[in-house]
């Protein structure tokens, strides 16, 4: 059951945590710069773990979507939050959650605007997970429109 429930919400997680990490930086003081690197870096590790779990769960006997969220959003225009991998868009949602924290890494020497700086990434790496698990032509334009 408990399974079953997670394999439902993980792409939410996937796409949402950075996202969760920024709103918490948002909330730091200025001069706490190495606590806003190490969070952001935490952040996407965290991020990347939670994609391991999309590709050891993987199952890739079918060409269906998996790991699929459908929920109503905007019934009345036919919107709905729908989120799903098949064989391409899993490893492409692999790629920006293990490039996410490599890059945090190499920028680890900026020193103006260090707060700013890891929340527009970690907002970056959720518009990039969310244009490769939204199924939802609106839902694909939102996450794009944030890239």
């Amino acid at each position: 059951m408990m399974q079953e429930l997670l394999d439902t919400k993980i792409l939410t997680i996937v796409t949402f945590t950075p996202a969760v990490g920024a709103l918490v930086l948002l909330f730091l003081r200025k001069n706490q710069q190495q606590t806003a690197r190490v969070l952001a870096l935490g952040v996407t590790l965290l991020t990347f773990v939670f994609s391991l779990h999309l590709f050891w769960l993987f199952d890739s006997t079918t060409a269906d979507f998996q790991f699929v969220s459908d929920t109503p959003w905007i019934p009345s225009f036919g919107i709905s939050y729908q989120l799903g991998v098949d064989g391409i868009s899993l490893f492409l949602v692999l790629l920006p959650t293990f490039l996410t924290p490599l890059a945090i890494l190499a920028s680890w020497s900026i020193t103006d605007r260090v707060k700013e700086y890891f929340i527009v990434m970690l907002l970056l790496e959720t518009g990039m997970v969310g244009v490769f698990v939204s199924l939802d032509l609106f839902l694909f334009y939102v996450f794009g429109r944030s890239c």
